[in-house]
């Protein structure tokens, strides 16, 4: 086991810093600004949030696995259902299938030190599943509860991993991500999945609850990458700072395991490329 495989199993993440030169995370911010300056909003906005997600899972979210989907943060509206500011910052983020409709996001996230990375964690075998770019903008970025990766992509067995790339400085002010070294070593606690007659629902698989104990920020600069197993206890505080947060997220599964067709992202799991 070489030293990354090792440090990665033994603490659930690692942060690789320089990973990313500054200008392709700017090359990536910018292409994210376009893509949302032609999206054409029809007045039915899709919301996202790691809880009660379930709640807000319309159509438009559960078709977002094969598409480039445009997501508003909760408090983005007004009680008249009117943006409180312009469609850009009013966003939570944009996915799905970022990595494989866009050439800039594709090259992104198959650049040539991700497939070095991925034979360091051998991951030869994994397929990018899903990805999207997080704006976290200044003053309105929201809350990112405690979760884990696997609850979103179920595997049997469990195979998630995530790589989350700072686009910009990321610091307690602004909301970086926070983790507990070593906690990856627990329960999967919930498994977020499609209901047989419609819409989503959060399916409880251990009841144990999570705790902000001895989790600690990962602050990092631009063009850090940090790589997060899916069963490690993640999450992220409201940007109350003015500068923005923007970071780019893949996640990874194993072609091997079984993935289930309950889950709420489907994609043609044949389709699927690795790095």
């Amino acid at each position: 086991m070489n030293r990354i495989s090792k440090q990665f199993n033994e603490q659930g993440y690692l942060v690789l810093e320089n990973f990313n030169t500054a200008a392709s995370c700017d090359a990536l911010m910018q292409r994210g600004k376009e893509l949302a300056s032609a999206y054409n909003f029809d007045g039915h906005p899709a919301v996202f949030q790691t809880s009660n997600q379930e709640e807000t899972s319309n159509d438009y979210f559960l078709n977002s696995g094969n598409n480039i989907s445009f997501f508003f943060e909760k408090d983005s509206f007004d009680e008249n259902g009117q943006l409180k500011t312009d469609l850009f910052h009013s966003m939570n983020k944009i996915g799905h299938a970022l990595h494989d409709l866009d050439p800039v996001f594709n090259a992104f996230s198959r650049s040539p030190q991700m497939k070095k990375l991925s034979e360091e964690l051998d991951l030869d075998q994994y397929v990018i599943i899903q990805s999207m770019l997080i704006l976290k903008h200044a003053r309105v970025g929201g809350v990112v509860d405690i979760h884990q990766d696997a609850t979103f992509l179920y595997t049997e067995p469990g195979s998630c991993i995530g790589f989350w790339f700072a686009l910009e400085d990321a610091t307690v002010e602004n909301g970086c991500l926070w983790a507990k070294p070593g906690d990856h070593q627990t329960s999967l606690r919930t498994w977020f999945r499609r209901k047989a007659n419609g819409g989503a629902e959060t399916v409880v698989l251990n009841n144990e609850p999570f705790s902000m104990e001895g989790m600690i920020p990962l602050e990092v600069k631009k063009g850090t990458c940090i790589v997060l197993h899916g069963l490690l206890p993640h999450c992220s505080m409201p940007n109350t700072s003015g500068r923005s947060r923007q970071a780019y997220a893949i996640h990874t599964i194993d072609r091997r395991a079984t993935y289930p067709a309950e889950n709420w992202l489907h994609r043609n799991m044949d389709e699927l490329k690795g790095f």
